[in-house]
């Protein structure tokens, strides 16, 4: 909580950053659209709340969830102490292949206040084999490039998955199923 995951998040989908931000209360959301590869990709970004009292309500959107951000505060070393339980927590909820990146925030922060080195940031990520980027709200930096890369870790995965016929990306209610004999049988109901 209070590592600037609404910051980046409006910072990222409005081009504005405040130092007024409020708590964020569950959960949130904001809508861009972005070109990747010559391929218009619409990003619908949720952004949950941090605050252990909302974590049965956040804990439920991890498993449509795409791409995780895991947000921790360069200048609180809790924070970052923090992100393995988070991690745990993915495991727990979300699907098995969800693509996940480490975001150290406010790294425009006074190197005296800096409580988790880069070098510290780089090896929690090398260890979960994911991308790791540090950014700042505020001043804007790398904060395009982490959404892009997570945008386009997760458009390879799903060209990848179509290409091998694995991973559906739509569900298809009352979609007709081919029986046994090339017959087709309607599916009357919504689990049946």
């Amino acid at each position: 909580m209070g590592v600037g995951k609404s910051c980046l998040l409006l910072r990222f989908s409005d081009g504005s950053f405040t130092t007024s931000f409020i708590t964020t209360i569950g959960i949130d959301f904001k809508i861009r659209t972005i070109e990747l590869d010559g391929k218009r990709i619409k990003l619908q970004i949720w952004d949950t709340a941090g605050q252990e009292r909302f974590r049965t309500i956040t804990t439920a959107y991890y498993r449509g969830a795409m791409g995780i951000l895991l947000v921790y505060d360069v200048t609180d070393e809790s924070s970052f102490n923090n992100i393995r339980n988070w991690i745990r927590n993915i495991e727990q909820h979300a699907s098995v292949n969800v693509n996940k990146i480490l975001v150290g925030n406010k790294a425009d922060m006074d190197e005296s206040k800096r409580a988790v080195p880069t070098s510290k940031g780089q090896a929690l990520a090398d260890e979960y084999g994911i991308k790791f980027f540090e950014t700042s709200a505020k001043t804007n930096m790398n904060v395009e490039e982490v959404f892009f890369s997570i945008g386009r870790d997760i458009k390879q995965r799903l060209a990848e998955s179509d290409a091998r016929g694995t991973e559906p990306q739509t569900l298809r209610i009352n979609e007709q199923d081919k029986a046994a004999g090339g017959q087709a049988a309607q599916k009357s109901s919504c689990c049946g």
